[in-house]
């Protein structure tokens, strides 16, 4: 099996710390070749019965990326309702989203009717499909980090109207909406956590059955 040396471990854990969930992206284009670099990591991902179950719709038209800001928008003003007080406006405060500068938007769907793999793992567990996706999304943007990119993931959105703007076949499930592109600055700490929104867990929760 193959060994890794310890300058190895110690780089991949540090790429993992500068993994950073970027908002703020400056409109730089990002070349051609570096995308197509970030996502052939999609082939180097594990999937359930090797089914590969991830689609991508790179989100490059104005028409399309207007109908996702505008979507963005709506749910993140239908979510700042149901808070309140200084919540509220710590809420109101955050920045969610790099939508409207980012030079690289993708929507990355699952096919849950996907043929490929002859639902092997996916019998009892169907949601492994999608996690499977995610951790493809996980290499992408740790390969995304090596080239200093940033990648940000946006969930304040509605997923049925996205399906509808982009057009999406019936069967395949939103997992990520994802911002590529050159991040303004570089920071070890979650902006949630500067913002005091929330902290990390000093501890892991590990039990024994």
């Amino acid at each position: 099996m193959e060994t890794f040396s310890e300058d190895f471990r110690a780089g991949l854990h540090d790429l993992m710390r500068w993994r950073r969930d970027v908002r703020h992206f400056l409109t730089d284009p990002v070349d051609e070749a570096l995308i197509s670099e970030c996502l052939d990591t999609f082939h180097l991902a594990p999937s359930v019965g090797l089914s590969e179950p991830w689609r991508i719709i790179r989100v490059a038209s104005d028409t399309a990326r207007q109908a996702a800001l505008e979507n963005f928008k709506a749910a993140n003003a239908e979510a700042l309702a149901g808070y309140s007080g200084e919540q509220a406006a710590l809420y109101a405060s955050l920045k969610l989203s790099g939508m409207q500068n980012a030079p690289e938007q993708m929507a990355i769907y699952c096919d849950e009717s996907t043929e490929k793999g002859h639902g092997l793992g996916a019998g009892t567990m169907p949601e492994m499909r999608r996690y499977s996706v995610v951790g493809a999304i996980t290499l992408m943007w740790l390969t995304a980090r090596t080239h200093g990119l940033g990648l940000g993931w946006v969930s304040v959105l509605d997923p049925v109207r996205l399906n509808r703007d982009l057009e999406v076949p019936e069967g395949w499930s939103l997992v990520a909406y994802l911002c590529l592109g050159w991040p303004r600055e570089n920071t070890l700490t979650p902006e949630l956590e500067t913002k005091n929104w929330e902290a990390r867990a000093p501890h892991l929760h590990v039990e024994n059955r």
